[in-house]
């Protein structure tokens, strides 16, 4: 098995087929439950989200996990677009999100090497927790992430099954949210750059010049302009924000102490984080 492992092909093919029997596990999960759309869905998405952690544990690697965050958004939108039909909101937060998946997963296979390969969080997270670290993995891994995002992509399935009409207060959100596509997608290229080159413990070029983290600051932004697109148009969903809210939480309390705490080993950091904001280039 470890040389099949090692295999980048071979790896691409297993990840592809985990998430193809994941998915189908999801949709069979959701058409069998008749609670309200939001529950049912919700119970179907975790019901994924276990099958992905199983595979995760066959091939003992969480990294497997990894391309959940992308991959899951379109795929339901795109379910229940088919399923039952959409308004031009729905329509139009489709294509946003979908362009968002594709530079996202894109970005996961640029980066992604074999199923020998795990992110260093992880790795970091089994040497701290040791026997626990199996239901670290399962709650912090897989768990929370699939909740935060199902918050995220709520508004959108909202939109879509309501047959929202495309607001014209909708049209700047949504154009928030294709910009911060972009602002992730310009951060990816630079990133690569650097990490190809080197020229520097820190990456100071771009947009890393003036944000610690571009591509957090664009994943923040996204749901943002997802949720308030869809509660301009129906403010009376005001609560539909909730997956955004916690979405920011999950990046200032988890993601950004987590790389700044690795990156504070290496020398001169403390004079790296003075001269470069956190998120936004804005100084008092």
């Amino acid at each position: 098995m470890e040389k099949w492992k090692q295999s980048r092909a071979a790896s691409f093919l297993t990840v592809a087929l985990v998430y193809l029997v994941a998915g189908t596990v999801g949709v069979l999960v959701y058409r069998a439950l008749t609670f309200d759309f939001w529950l049912s869905l919700l119970i179907a998405d975790m019901t994924a989200t276990v099958t992905v952690f199983a595979f995760s544990l066959i091939f003992g690697n969480a990294s497997v996990y990894d391309p959940y965050w992308s991959v899951q958004p379109p795929v339901i939108l795109a379910a229940f677009a088919i399923g039952e039909g959409s308004g031009t909101l729905g329509v139009a937060l489709l294509a946003v999100v979908g362009i968002w998946a594709v530079r996202l997963t894109a970005n996961w296979a640029y980066n992604f090497g074999d199923l020998t390969h795990e992110d260093w969080r992880y790795r970091m997270l089994a040497e701290k927790t040791g026997a626990f670290y199996p239901l670290i993995n399962f709650i912090g891994i897989h768990t929370v992430p699939t909740l935060v995002v199902y918050g995220c992509i709520l508004p959108a399935v909202y939109a879509i099954r309501k047959g929202l009409c495309l607001h014209w207060l909708s049209v700047p959100f949504l154009c928030l949210s294709l910009g911060a596509t972009l602002i992730q997608g310009i951060a990816d290229v630079e990133m690569h750059r650097y990490r190809k080159h080197r020229d520097g413990a820190f990456i100071r070029h771009g947009l890393w010049k003036y944000s610690r983290h571009p591509n957090y600051l664009g994943e923040i932004l996204m749901w943002w302009g997802v949720a308030h697109a869809v509660v301009v148009a129906a403010p009376e969903r005001w609560y539909l924000i909730a997956g955004a809210v916690a979405n920011t939480v999950l990046f200032l309390a988890v993601s950004i102490p987590m790389a700044d705490g690795r990156q504070s080993k290496k020398e001169g950091f403390a004079e790296y984080k003075a001269k470069t904001r956190m998120l936004l280039p804005i100084r008092k």
